[in-house]
Protein backbone atom coordinates (compact mmCIF):
# COMPACT_ATOMS: atom_id res chain seq x y z
CA UNK A 1 0.00 0.00 0.00
CA UNK A 2 1.52 3.53 -1.04
CA UNK A 3 1.83 5.69 2.19
CA UNK A 4 -0.54 9.25 2.07
CA UNK A 5 -0.24 12.85 2.93
CA UNK A 6 -3.17 14.77 4.64
CA UNK A 7 -3.14 17.79 2.57
CA UNK A 8 -4.74 20.97 4.52
CA UNK A 9 -7.42 20.83 2.64
CA UNK A 10 -8.71 17.63 4.23
CA UNK A 11 -7.99 15.31 0.96
CA UNK A 12 -5.41 12.27 1.20
CA UNK A 13 -2.47 12.41 -1.32
CA UNK A 14 -0.09 9.44 -2.79
CA UNK A 15 3.29 10.13 -1.60
CA UNK A 16 4.11 8.28 -4.49
CA UNK A 17 2.51 9.34 -7.80
CA UNK A 18 3.67 9.01 -11.35
CA UNK A 19 4.97 12.50 -13.47
CA UNK A 20 3.71 12.79 -17.32
CA UNK A 21 6.26 15.36 -18.04
CA UNK A 22 7.32 13.88 -21.46
CA UNK A 23 5.71 10.66 -21.98
CA UNK A 24 5.29 10.79 -25.71
CA UNK A 25 2.16 10.73 -27.15
CA UNK A 26 2.08 7.44 -28.85
CA UNK A 27 2.57 5.63 -25.54
CA UNK A 28 1.08 7.66 -22.83
CA UNK A 29 -1.87 5.95 -22.75
CA UNK A 30 -0.70 2.72 -22.20
CA UNK A 31 2.18 4.04 -19.84
CA UNK A 32 -0.57 5.31 -17.60
CA UNK A 33 -2.71 2.15 -17.77
CA UNK A 34 -0.13 -0.28 -17.19
CA UNK A 35 0.94 2.16 -14.22
CA UNK A 36 -2.59 1.77 -13.32
CA UNK A 37 -2.43 -2.23 -13.09
CA UNK A 38 1.17 -1.85 -11.33
CA UNK A 39 -0.36 0.23 -8.48
CA UNK A 40 -0.29 3.90 -9.38
CA UNK A 41 -3.10 5.85 -7.86
CA UNK A 42 -1.38 9.45 -8.32
CA UNK A 43 -0.70 11.06 -11.96
CA UNK A 44 0.98 14.32 -12.41
CA UNK A 45 0.08 16.03 -15.62
CA UNK A 46 -0.04 19.59 -16.96
CA UNK A 47 -1.38 21.64 -20.01
CA UNK A 48 1.68 22.27 -21.16
CA UNK A 49 3.15 18.36 -21.37
CA UNK A 50 0.88 18.27 -24.65
CA UNK A 51 -0.51 14.60 -23.67
CA UNK A 52 -3.38 14.66 -21.42
CA UNK A 53 -6.12 13.77 -23.85
CA UNK A 54 -3.97 10.27 -24.47
CA UNK A 55 -3.81 9.99 -20.56
CA UNK A 56 -7.34 10.33 -20.35
CA UNK A 57 -7.47 7.35 -22.39
CA UNK A 58 -5.13 5.21 -20.31
CA UNK A 59 -7.29 5.65 -17.25
CA UNK A 60 -10.56 5.77 -18.98
CA UNK A 61 -9.57 2.10 -20.17
CA UNK A 62 -8.70 1.17 -16.79
CA UNK A 63 -12.14 2.64 -15.31
CA UNK A 64 -13.88 0.70 -17.90
CA UNK A 65 -11.99 -2.70 -17.34
CA UNK A 66 -12.70 -1.87 -13.45
CA UNK A 67 -9.15 -1.83 -12.51
CA UNK A 68 -9.91 1.37 -11.14
CA UNK A 69 -12.92 3.82 -10.05
CA UNK A 70 -12.15 7.54 -10.60
CA UNK A 71 -12.73 8.04 -7.06
CA UNK A 72 -9.52 5.73 -6.66
CA UNK A 73 -7.38 7.80 -8.38
CA UNK A 74 -5.58 11.06 -7.57
CA UNK A 75 -5.41 13.38 -11.20
CA UNK A 76 -3.42 16.27 -10.64
CA UNK A 77 -3.13 19.19 -13.34
CA UNK A 78 -1.82 22.54 -14.06
CA UNK A 79 -2.48 25.95 -15.27
CA UNK A 80 -0.35 27.08 -17.89
CA UNK A 81 1.64 30.61 -18.26
CA UNK A 82 -0.79 31.88 -20.65
CA UNK A 83 -4.26 31.33 -18.88
CA UNK A 84 -3.67 33.21 -15.94
CA UNK A 85 -5.90 36.32 -16.70
CA UNK A 86 -9.27 35.85 -14.20
CA UNK A 87 -11.53 35.08 -17.35
CA UNK A 88 -8.91 32.54 -18.89
CA UNK A 89 -8.87 30.24 -15.85
CA UNK A 90 -12.04 28.59 -16.15
CA UNK A 91 -12.34 28.27 -19.91
CA UNK A 92 -8.85 26.48 -19.93
CA UNK A 93 -9.34 24.01 -16.94
CA UNK A 94 -12.92 22.71 -18.45
CA UNK A 95 -10.87 22.28 -21.36
CA UNK A 96 -8.43 20.24 -19.42
CA UNK A 97 -11.46 18.48 -17.50
CA UNK A 98 -12.65 17.28 -21.12
CA UNK A 99 -9.07 16.45 -22.32
CA UNK A 100 -8.80 13.86 -19.16
CA UNK A 101 -12.82 12.98 -19.60
CA UNK A 102 -12.80 13.49 -15.78
CA UNK A 103 -15.19 16.03 -13.81
CA UNK A 104 -13.04 17.25 -11.09
CA UNK A 105 -8.81 17.24 -10.64
CA UNK A 106 -8.24 15.96 -7.29
CA UNK A 107 -5.33 19.11 -7.00
CA UNK A 108 -4.49 21.96 -9.63
CA UNK A 109 -1.54 24.09 -9.64
CA UNK A 110 -0.28 27.15 -11.06
CA UNK A 111 2.69 25.83 -12.36
CA UNK A 112 4.78 28.70 -12.79
CA UNK A 113 4.19 32.16 -11.27
CA UNK A 114 4.85 33.66 -14.66
CA UNK A 115 1.90 35.52 -16.49
CA UNK A 116 2.12 36.06 -20.12
CA UNK A 117 -0.11 37.03 -22.68
CA UNK A 118 -3.16 34.91 -23.68
CA UNK A 119 -2.88 32.37 -26.65
CA UNK A 120 -6.15 30.98 -28.09
CA UNK A 121 -6.22 27.27 -27.44
CA UNK A 122 -7.61 27.02 -31.18
CA UNK A 123 -4.42 28.60 -32.42
CA UNK A 124 -1.90 26.63 -30.73
CA UNK A 125 -2.53 24.10 -27.75
CA UNK A 126 0.15 23.97 -25.68
CA UNK A 127 1.17 27.72 -26.49
CA UNK A 128 4.48 26.93 -24.91
CA UNK A 129 6.50 29.60 -23.55
CA UNK A 130 6.46 32.30 -26.67
CA UNK A 131 3.62 34.19 -27.84
CA UNK A 132 4.04 33.59 -31.61
CA UNK A 133 4.80 30.56 -33.55
CA UNK A 134 8.38 31.51 -34.16
CA UNK A 135 9.47 30.80 -31.10
CA UNK A 136 10.82 34.28 -30.22
CA UNK A 137 8.57 36.99 -29.10
CA UNK A 138 7.38 36.58 -25.04
CA UNK A 139 4.62 39.06 -24.27
CA UNK A 140 3.67 39.15 -20.28
CA UNK A 141 0.45 39.67 -19.18
CA UNK A 142 -0.44 41.73 -16.28
CA UNK A 143 -2.51 39.23 -14.51
CA UNK A 144 -1.02 39.39 -10.51
CA UNK A 145 -1.02 35.98 -8.76
CA UNK A 146 -3.74 37.38 -6.28
CA UNK A 147 -6.23 37.22 -9.60
CA UNK A 148 -5.17 34.06 -10.66
CA UNK A 149 -5.26 32.53 -6.89
CA UNK A 150 -9.05 33.62 -6.89
CA UNK A 151 -9.62 32.20 -9.77
CA UNK A 152 -8.52 29.10 -8.47
CA UNK A 153 -10.36 29.99 -5.56
CA UNK A 154 -13.96 29.98 -7.28
CA UNK A 155 -12.92 26.05 -9.30
CA UNK A 156 -12.45 25.17 -5.65
CA UNK A 157 -16.09 26.38 -5.33
CA UNK A 158 -17.49 25.10 -8.38
CA UNK A 159 -16.26 21.73 -8.06
CA UNK A 160 -13.64 21.72 -10.71
CA UNK A 161 -11.03 20.80 -8.61
CA UNK A 162 -10.73 19.43 -4.55
CA UNK A 163 -7.76 20.92 -3.76
CA UNK A 164 -5.60 23.43 -5.27
CA UNK A 165 -1.16 24.74 -4.85
CA UNK A 166 1.23 25.80 -6.48
CA UNK A 167 4.69 25.26 -8.47
CA UNK A 168 7.92 26.71 -8.93
CA UNK A 169 7.22 29.18 -6.21
CA UNK A 170 9.85 30.47 -3.83
CA UNK A 171 9.47 31.76 -0.74
CA UNK A 172 8.73 35.71 -0.83
CA UNK A 173 5.86 34.38 -3.29
CA UNK A 174 4.43 32.16 -0.85
CA UNK A 175 4.43 34.55 1.77
CA UNK A 176 2.85 36.89 -0.42
CA UNK A 177 0.34 34.55 -1.58
CA UNK A 178 -0.71 33.46 2.01
CA UNK A 179 -1.38 37.18 2.89
CA UNK A 180 -4.93 37.15 0.92
CA UNK A 181 -5.44 33.23 -0.06
CA UNK A 182 -8.87 32.99 1.34
CA UNK A 183 -8.13 28.85 0.29
CA UNK A 184 -4.25 27.94 1.22
CA UNK A 185 -2.32 26.39 -0.75
CA UNK A 186 -2.52 22.26 -0.05
CA UNK A 187 0.78 21.66 -2.29
CA UNK A 188 4.25 23.28 -3.36
CA UNK A 189 5.70 21.57 -6.45
CA UNK A 190 9.31 21.85 -6.60
CA UNK A 191 12.57 20.75 -8.56
CA UNK A 192 13.99 18.87 -5.66
CA UNK A 193 16.96 16.31 -5.63
CA UNK A 194 20.37 16.16 -3.98
CA UNK A 195 22.22 18.99 -6.02
CA UNK A 196 19.06 21.40 -5.43
CA UNK A 197 18.05 20.64 -1.75
CA UNK A 198 16.06 24.12 -0.92
CA UNK A 199 15.90 23.12 2.25
CA UNK A 200 14.69 26.83 3.82
CA UNK A 201 11.82 26.70 1.35
CA UNK A 202 10.76 23.11 2.61
CA UNK A 203 11.15 24.79 5.51
CA UNK A 204 8.87 27.18 5.21
CA UNK A 205 6.29 24.69 3.80
CA UNK A 206 6.64 22.67 6.57
CA UNK A 207 6.29 25.67 8.75
CA UNK A 208 2.89 26.28 7.09
CA UNK A 209 1.56 23.12 6.61
CA UNK A 210 1.85 22.43 2.87
CA UNK A 211 2.88 19.73 1.49
CA UNK A 212 6.01 19.69 -1.03
CA UNK A 213 6.01 17.70 -4.03
CA UNK A 214 9.78 17.14 -5.77
CA UNK A 215 9.94 16.69 -9.18
CA UNK A 216 13.44 15.57 -11.38
CA UNK A 217 14.53 13.34 -8.62
CA UNK A 218 17.73 12.04 -9.65
CA UNK A 219 18.49 15.79 -11.01
CA UNK A 220 20.39 15.85 -14.40
CA UNK A 221 19.08 12.73 -15.55
CA UNK A 222 16.06 14.49 -16.55
CA UNK A 223 17.38 16.97 -18.81
CA UNK A 224 20.37 15.36 -20.46
CA UNK A 225 18.02 15.96 -23.93
CA UNK A 226 18.08 19.35 -23.38
CA UNK A 227 22.32 19.54 -23.89
CA UNK A 228 22.53 21.76 -20.78
CA UNK A 229 25.84 22.74 -20.30
CA UNK A 230 26.11 22.64 -16.42
CA UNK A 231 24.13 19.69 -16.22
CA UNK A 232 26.43 17.65 -18.51
CA UNK A 233 29.10 18.54 -15.57
CA UNK A 234 27.41 17.37 -13.19
CA UNK A 235 27.94 13.08 -12.04
CA UNK A 236 24.89 11.56 -12.71
CA UNK A 237 23.49 10.89 -9.66
CA UNK A 238 22.20 7.01 -10.48
CA UNK A 239 25.70 6.58 -11.10
CA UNK A 240 27.50 8.15 -8.23
CA UNK A 241 29.69 5.96 -5.87
CA UNK A 242 28.77 7.00 -2.77
CA UNK A 243 24.88 7.01 -3.84
CA UNK A 244 25.64 3.22 -5.24
CA UNK A 245 27.29 2.68 -2.16
CA UNK A 246 24.27 3.81 -0.02
CA UNK A 247 22.08 1.45 -1.89
CA UNK A 248 24.21 -1.46 -2.04
CA UNK A 249 23.86 -1.71 1.66
CA UNK A 250 20.34 -1.64 1.79
CA UNK A 251 19.96 -4.27 -1.08
CA UNK A 252 18.57 -1.27 -2.98
CA UNK A 253 19.11 0.23 -6.33
CA UNK A 254 20.63 3.31 -6.47
CA UNK A 255 16.75 5.15 -7.68
CA UNK A 256 15.20 3.76 -5.01
CA UNK A 257 17.69 5.31 -2.37
CA UNK A 258 17.34 8.97 -3.99
CA UNK A 259 13.71 8.46 -4.27
CA UNK A 260 13.60 7.37 -0.11
CA UNK A 261 15.66 10.32 0.48
CA UNK A 262 12.94 12.48 -0.50
CA UNK A 263 9.85 10.13 0.96
CA UNK A 264 11.40 9.67 4.18
CA UNK A 265 11.99 13.45 4.84
CA UNK A 266 8.27 14.17 4.28
CA UNK A 267 7.72 14.98 0.81
CA UNK A 268 5.59 13.62 -1.94
CA UNK A 269 7.17 12.40 -5.37
CA UNK A 270 6.34 11.63 -9.33
CA UNK A 271 9.19 9.37 -11.28
CA UNK A 272 7.78 8.31 -14.75
CA UNK A 273 8.77 5.11 -16.79
CA UNK A 274 7.84 3.49 -19.38
CA UNK A 275 9.28 -0.12 -18.50
CA UNK A 276 6.82 -1.37 -16.23
CA UNK A 277 9.83 -3.10 -13.75
CA UNK A 278 10.95 0.07 -12.80
CA UNK A 279 7.99 1.45 -11.98
CA UNK A 280 7.05 -1.29 -9.83
CA UNK A 281 10.68 -0.52 -8.23
CA UNK A 282 9.88 3.12 -8.13
CA UNK A 283 6.50 2.08 -6.26
CA UNK A 284 8.66 0.33 -3.66
CA UNK A 285 11.02 2.67 -2.87
CA UNK A 286 8.93 3.28 0.48
CA UNK A 287 9.71 0.02 1.97
CA UNK A 288 12.82 0.48 3.70
CA UNK A 289 14.61 3.08 5.71
CA UNK A 290 17.74 4.96 5.65
CA UNK A 291 20.04 5.86 8.76
CA UNK A 292 20.33 9.68 9.36
CA UNK A 293 23.69 9.90 8.64
CA UNK A 294 22.86 8.31 4.89
CA UNK A 295 20.16 11.39 4.00
CA UNK A 296 22.93 13.89 5.63
CA UNK A 297 25.60 12.19 3.54
CA UNK A 298 22.84 12.90 0.36
CA UNK A 299 21.66 15.83 1.27
CA UNK A 300 25.14 16.81 1.03
CA UNK A 301 25.68 16.66 -2.66
CA UNK A 302 23.64 20.17 -2.62
CA UNK A 303 25.28 22.79 -4.92
CA UNK A 304 22.40 25.05 -5.17
CA UNK A 305 21.87 24.11 -9.38
CA UNK A 306 18.56 23.99 -10.66
CA UNK A 307 17.79 22.72 -14.34
CA UNK A 308 14.17 23.70 -14.68
CA UNK A 309 14.39 27.90 -15.79
CA UNK A 310 13.39 29.20 -19.11
CA UNK A 311 17.01 30.01 -19.57
CA UNK A 312 18.34 26.96 -19.75
CA UNK A 313 15.85 25.70 -23.16
CA UNK A 314 15.77 28.77 -24.82
CA UNK A 315 18.30 31.77 -24.97
CA UNK A 316 16.09 34.73 -23.74
CA UNK A 317 16.54 38.60 -22.70
CA UNK A 318 13.31 38.35 -22.01
CA UNK A 319 12.24 36.21 -18.95
CA UNK A 320 14.68 35.32 -15.93
CA UNK A 321 12.44 33.57 -14.11
CA UNK A 322 14.81 31.88 -11.10
CA UNK A 323 17.15 34.99 -11.13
Amino acid sequence: MTPSIKLNSGYEMPQVGFGLWKVDNAIASDVVYNAIKAGYRLFDGACDYGNEVECGQGVARAIKEGIVKREDLFIVSKLWNTFHDAERVEPVVKKQLADWGVDYFDLYLIHFPIALEYVDPSVRYPPGWHNDEAGTIIKPSKATIQETWTALEDLVAKGLTKSIGVSNFQSQLLYDLLRYAKIRPATLQIEHHPYLVQQELLNLAKHEGIAVTAYSSFGPASFQEFNMKHAAKLAPLLEDATIKSIADKYGKSASQVLLRWSTQRGLAIIPKSARQETQISNLQSTDFDLSEEDIATISGFDKGIRFNQPSNYFPTELLWYFG
